[in-house]
């Protein structure tokens, strides 16, 4: 800013006339300051600082302030994004993000204006309509959604919900915390962002304990004591480890259900990562055919998963991993692979275009091992081998941001050899043998409830998703899809399903309730209750039919209380719908579902 190089006896006016003057010269809100430092070492020079301090207080005191903290989808703060004050005219402020995502934009003039945020590989995020009076200062949060990020609002998994925080907050979610380096005039090279985790003493460590119990379904039945240990390295890589321990199986004599898991991360090149989760569950509570009329007790199994993205500037993205399973019951044992590739293509600004293969409704993308917990693999005797659940997944997806929301249009292929079919009820040893010789049976003796595998399906089909904000942090979708399930036919049980088109719709809400800090995830799947399959098994929530909810909530009570404490409940089907009773060889009546209702719910602290 250059100041009036006038003289200074030419400089003195009346304080009406210097205010619009001054007011004049500070159009550009980060240059007022200076020009206000400016006509005060003139006034000084002349020997009458009051005469003109006064003006220029009067107007500092009228002025506006606007400030904030700027974020992405998933909450992570974001340093160094470039925030505007817009008016009709253009550009009147502008600031960058410190370490922890704030921005002050300061000495705004009443009036008008919209604020805008944007940063490299990110969509701009605007408020509109800003009314700013004398005096104001006004608080504006911004979230800003990533280029790649086509379907933020859902889940593209079951999550558990005795995992820490936001499940596993990586390092490297959605690219939002890495470094960007900035060429200074003199040629020096300095950190301009980096993680707001990291410090100059090393990794930060944390650790969670929980305790849930309740229904938890197949093979998550009775109480569960987990520990987690996170550990976040000023390098940009990520490690956590996963011990859960069930109380379910004493009962029976056994050893109690355990769960290890372990996971890492690390940076990649072009904006990328990796991730590798390695797991071992033991589920001694499991029965299943012995193959020669009898039952045999126990499952354990190994999984190796892992997942590698990468961003080939703002026009591609590139995922790609697998899952390799070991799964060992009733006297054999199987191996199978599980791969997935995702590519989108970004067109422009608001479109993109995805073409997507997965071969497990586990694991399908990058941030699906955002939770390193696996769900039991539906694994059984069919006739002299070990049988499991197969099937691929191919679609093409369209999609255009709309404002701050989402309209998704994608076509489908699915291939599936064995269908998991899922049910309740206390099935008997002559019922597991006799479902042992076309289709593989196991019964989860903690819960009553077994899983079945059922004949495959091969399905064209479309879905339609529309998913906008209600507010900075709570998102609320709909879904619309067709395609193929089974439905219970002329023969009851497992072994009369018989393959149907049909129709499914969804209204889900996911995020955080405003001013209480409550984690919410809530949906409404409906499909034909006469259906013991999902319509379109790879879609997120596909394994929730009917009313499903997850809270998360922190619990305080002054100093009473420890912080850190959380409450959490985790519900599916709720109303208990689309159950399909059959009876079994014996004469028991037994249930298919496609979603069957579970309740847990527990709590946890971190520290």
């Amino acid at each position: 800013m250059v100041c009036d190089d006038r003289e200074p006896a030419q400089s003195v006016l009346t304080g009406q006339i210097f205010a619009v003057r001054f007011q004049e010269k500070a159009g550009d809100a980060q240059g007022m300051r200076t020009v206000q430092r400016c006509w005060i070492r003139y006034g000084l020079a002349l020997g009458a600082p009051m005469l003109w301090l006064a003006p220029g207080m009067s107007v500092a005191a009228s002025a506006a302030t606007v400030s904030g903290v700027v974020r992405d989808t998933r909450g992570v703060a974001q340093m160094g994004a470039m925030v505007e004050v817009l008016a009709a005219s253009g550009s009147v402020g502008t600031a960058f993000t410190d370490m922890v995502g704030r921005y002050r934009i300061v000495n705004l003039l009443p009036g008008r204006y919209q604020v805008r945020a944007t940063a490299a590989l990110f969509m701009p995020a605007t408020r509109g309509n800003l009314r700013l009076s004398t005096e104001m200062r006004a608080t504006v949060n911004l979230t800003l959604s990533m280029l790649s990020d086509t379907a933020m609002w859902l889940p593209a998994e079951r999550r558990r919900s005795d995992e820490p925080g936001d499940d596993w907050t990586w390092t490297l979610r959605s690219a939002a915390n890495r470094p960007i380096l900035r060429m200074m005039g003199d040629g020096e090279v300095v950190l301009a962002s980096q993680d707001a985790r990291e410090g100059p003493h090393g990794a930060a460590i944390q650790a969670r304990a929980s305790m849930m119990s309740g229904d938890g379904g197949f093979g998550g039945g009775g109480a569960h004591g987990v520990v987690a240990l996170v550990r976040a390295g000023n390098d940009g890589s990520d490690g956590m480890m996963r011990a859960d321990v069930a109380a379910a199986g004493m009962a029976y004599g056994q050893a109690p259900a355990t769960e290890l898991d372990a996971g890492y991360e690390r940076r990649g090149m072009l904006a990328g990562g990796s991730r590798l989760v390695v797991s071992y569950a033991s589920h001694p509570e499991m029965m299943t055919s012995g193959g020669a009329g009898g039952e045999t007790m126990g499952m354990q199994t190994m999984r190796m998963a892992s997942a590698e993205k990468m961003q080939l500037g703002d026009a591609v993205d590139v995922e790609a991993g697998g899952t390799v399973y070991m799964i060992h019951t009733a006297g054999a044992a199987a191996l199978t692979a599980q791969p997935f590739v995702s590519v989108t293509v970004h067109p422009g600004e608001v479109w993109a275009v995805r073409y997507r293969l997965a071969t497990s409704r586990d694991l399908q993308g990058f941030d699906d091992l955002d939770s390193i917990a696996a769900e039991i693999p539906v694994a059984a005797q069919c006739g002299v081998r070990l049988c499991t659940e197969s099937g691929s997944h191919q679609e093409i997806a369209l999609s255009r941001r709309a404002g701050g929301g989402l309209l998704q249009a994608a076509v489908y292929h699915d291939a599936i050899g064995r269908s998991s079919i899922a049910g309740t009820g206390a099935m008997s040893a002559a019922e597991l043998a006799g479902g042992g010789g076309s289709s593989g049976v196991v019964i989860d003796t903690a819960t009553g409830s077994f899983r079945s595998l059922g004949a495959g399906t091969t399905t064209n089909g479309v879905s339609l998703t529309l998913s906008e904000p209600l507010t900075s942090s709570l998102w609320a979708a709909l879904e619309f899809a067709s395609g193929t399930a089974l439905r219970t036919g002329s023969e009851p049980g497992p072994a009369g399903l018989q393959p149907a088109s049909a129709e499914t719709a969804t209204i889900a809400m996911k995020g955080r309730v405003p001013r209480t800090g409550t984690e919410l995830r809530a949906a409404y799947r409906w499909q034909p209750r006469h259906l013991v399959t999902a319509v379109v098994p790879y879609e997120a929530f596909s394994d929730q039919a009917f009313l499903s909810f997850y809270l998360r909530q922190a619990v305080s009570w002054g100093d009473r209380l420890p912080a850190g404490l959380e409450a959490t409940i985790d519900g599916t089907n709720l109303l208990a719908e689309g159950y399909q009773p059959f009876l079994s060889a014996d004469g028991r009546t037994l249930f298919l579902a496609q979603s069957p209702r579970t309740i847990q719910g527990g709590l946890s602290y971190t520290f």
